[in-house]
């Protein structure tokens, strides 16, 4: 065929994919309405009949009144279709008769995009001293000018919700690094994988693009996969190395172009991979056992997850596997680059349990933009089931994950207070660990404009953890062992982003409190939230405020009982706590603290038992809207009643940002707690579940950190 022919044949097609041309229709519309009047004008509701084969159907209008007319909207439905536009009728036309005007503008189905106009449509009006209705006619000639259909619809605009680094979860990104696009119509419908050389056009059309927020010229993204199996879609990439660090615009192109998406490129920013995906909990991190077998960390020696497990031993070689340790010119695009770091310029450590290990290798895993940290454990290194793991690179730590270490290198598991080998195993397995707890807090808080506060409240909850999130479940029946010492924690959140992974609200049905004399609480219920949440909350007295004093209920020295009727997944249960004096702090909190000269605080009251809480924190922010980025650093003393006072050091102090008190950037809060009660309620699918009812009571305040 010739290029003549061939270029005849496609202009034939283009003909046919147009469709349907417009048309002008002639034709008359007949109008008869019910109308009802209110202050701000009409209300029609009736039919309407079109002639020239148009069809007949319901007329509405809602007209707004002026001085000598009423005018506004009008929509006629047909079957399939309708037919928009707006009208004007001179206010005589109730009295007794008229001219409406009436233009089309649009519709739906066969009239989308039409235009038209009615000039003249004589009517006339009436009211009904036996029914108090007014009725509305008109009826005259116009055309119809149908807007036809030209190819198929527009592609659905596609909708970035966030970006983030593919380990870790968070906002920001490296060069040469593993990122998601997360968001709607980012992609077609399915999952698509592209191997090495990957595009950076899909063989869809799908693309990401880095454009400098100051201007300049789109980067692509090496595309590693798009996934939208069912109108959630995500997209992977890898970030090219020799994109420039600084602040982008990040769109996707599917058909149509996103609204961008501001984010960050950074040199480095390594991120752990975890074993659940979620960013948190138990790293994707393999024990060497010899040239022939590496087990993936877990707490017990066997099979599982696919693969061999085990645990850690001490003096062990890890492999930790994560994403964006720094650029690697020429290395994004190939099957296996090969580069170490650590051999480079850079520091790179291994944190574990505290305990810094220098990295033997620290480079690209054998795929693009995947990276590997190999480490050596010391024979000291602090051992249990969810011992902390981060990555330094030049200074700056990964978000906090967790190994799992066995007491010495003959241990086939690891130890974690509470659990047994075999509730460790079962998590191996894919089981589940339940656990549940309830809490009375009492916080007084000076606020400068209003005074002092104090709020009175209850919460709680049953949770099912999986091995992969065991540190949360850890922690939340903490037996604060540590007296005497301060931990200190950065966390960067976004506020377009949920981090996923944790627990699954249990519901134990109708939950009640009782609380001594002189606490006014009586039988007070809790308020359920709905699944999959199955929290529980009470809010009691809240005393001080402008408007006076709320609620019933007030936390005092004594004993106070929770009692469950039972739910879909935990049956009746019952605990009581008992609780004594609330700490008074002297001088009352302080609002500035100088972070070189420490933080010295002293108290009366409490049992000499009873475990201090001593918590900080300061934060700062970066972006704006959805685009937020905030990174804060906190710390937590311990300490007990008993000693009377506590010094937060220096050395914590310094490691949070300064801010100022006017930026309410910066908190304090101190809280006593007696020692927990545990109870045991039954699960309803078999066995049974632990929980503990504890008390926190004390102050909190905003604070300058200078």
């Amino acid at each position: 065929m010739s290029r003549k022919h061939t270029l005849f044949g496609c202009t034939l097609a283009l003909l046919v994919c147009a469709g349907a041309h417009a048309a002008s229709i002639a034709t008359t519309l007949t109008v008869n309405a019910t109308v009802s009047i209110s202050a701000s004008g009409l209300a029609a509701t009736g039919t309407a009949a079109l002639t020239n084969g148009i069809g007949s159907g319901t007329f509405s209008a809602t007209l707004a009144a002026s001085a000598s007319e009423y005018s506004g909207p009008f929509t006629i439905t047909l079957t399939g279709s309708t037919i928009t536009g707006t009208m004007t009728a001179p206010a005589t036309i109730l009295a007794g008769s008229g001219t409406v005007t009436a233009t089309v503008t649009g519709g739906s189905g066969t009239y989308a995009g039409a235009t038209g106009s009615f000039p003249s449509l004589p009517g006339t009006g009436s009211f009904s001293t036996t029914t108090d209705a007014i009725t509305l006619s008109f009826s005259g000639a116009g055309t119809i000018t149908t807007g036809g259909t030209v190819g198929p619809p527009p592609a659905p605009v596609p909708t970035i919700t966030a970006v983030l680094d593919a380990a870790g979860n968070t906002p920001n990104l490296a060069q040469g690094s593993i990122f998601i696009v997360k968001g709607t119509n980012l992609c077609p419908t399915g999952t698509t994988f592209y191997n090495v050389p990957r595009p950076t056009v899909g063989s869809d059309g799908v693309a990401i693009t880095f454009t400098p927020a100051a201007g300049g010229a789109g980067t692509p993204a090496l595309l590693w996969y798009e996934y939208n199996p069912s109108g959630t879609s995500q997209l992977a990439g890898i970030l090219p190395s020799s994109l420039a660090t600084g602040n982008y615009n990040v769109t996707v192109t599917n058909g149509t172009v996103s609204a961008p998406f501001a984010t960050t490129v950074l040199q480095s920013k390594f991120e752990l991979f975890t074993q659940d995906s979620s960013g948190t909990g138990m790293a994707s991190v393999q024990n060497y056992i010899s040239a022939a077998e590496v087990d993936l960390n877990s707490f017990t020696t066997g099979n599982g997850k696919s693969t061999t497990i085990s645990p850690a031993h001490p003096g062990q070689y890890m492999l930790a596997y994560g994403t964006g340790m720094g650029p690697f010119i020429g290395g994004d695009n190939a099957a296996s680059p090969d580069y170490n770091f650590a051999a480079n310029g850079y520091t790179v450590l291994a944190i574990v349990g505290g305990v810094s290990i220098p990295a033997s290798y620290a480079g690209r895993a054998g795929y693009a933009g995947e990276d590997q940290v190999n480490f050596q454990l010391p024979a000291t290194v602090p051992t249990g089931c969810t011992v902390s793991l981060q990555i330094s690179v030049n200074g700056t730590l990964s978000a906090p994950t967790y190994i799992a270490i066995a007491p010495s290198t003959s241990a086939s598991a690891c130890v974690q207070a509470g659990f047994t080998t075999a509730q460790l195993q079962n998590l191996d397995q894919g089981g589940v660990y339940t656990e549940g707890g309830f809490d009375l807090l009492q916080i007084q808080e000076t606020i400068a404009s209003e005074g002092t506060i104090k709020s009175n409240l209850a919460s709680g909850s049953f949770s099912e953890f999986t091995g992969y999130q065991l540190s949360g479940a850890a922690s939340s029946a903490a037996t604060f062992s540590n007296i005497g010492s301060c931990i200190v924690t950065t966390t960067t959140t976004a506020n377009n982003v949920t981090v996923s992974g944790g627990a699954i609200g249990l519901d134990a049905g109708a939950v009640t409190l009782n609380g001594p004399s002189g606490s006014s609480i009586s039988n007070l219920a809790f308020t359920e939230s709905a699944a999959p949440g199955y929290g529980y909350s009470l809010t009691l007295a809240t005393t001080g405020l402008p408007t006076g004093s709320t609620g019933t209920g007030t936390i005092v020295a004594g004993q106070y009982t929770i009692t469950g009727a039972g739910g879909k997944d935990v049956g009746k249960f019952s605990s009581s706590i008992t609780i004594g004096t609330p700490l008074t702090i002297a001088g009352g909190l302080p609002t500035s603290v100088n972070r070189s000269a420490g933080l010295p605080l002293s108290w009366t009251g409490g049992n000499s038992s009873d475990v201090v809480l001593i918590i900080g924190s300061s934060s700062t922010s970066t972006g704006t809207g959805l685009n937020t980025t905030t990174t804060s650093t906190g710390f937590t003393c311990t300490t007990t009643a008993g000693t009377g006072g506590f010094t937060v050091p220096s050395a914590v102090l310094t490691q949070l940002p300064p801010v100022t008190l006017a930026s309410g950037n910066g908190f304090l809060e101190v809280v006593s707690t007696v020692t927990p009660a545990t109870f045991s309620a039954p699960l309803t699918a078999g066995g049974s579940i632990s929980g503990t009812f504890a008390s926190l009571l004390g102050y909190f305040g905003s604070a300058a950190y200078q």
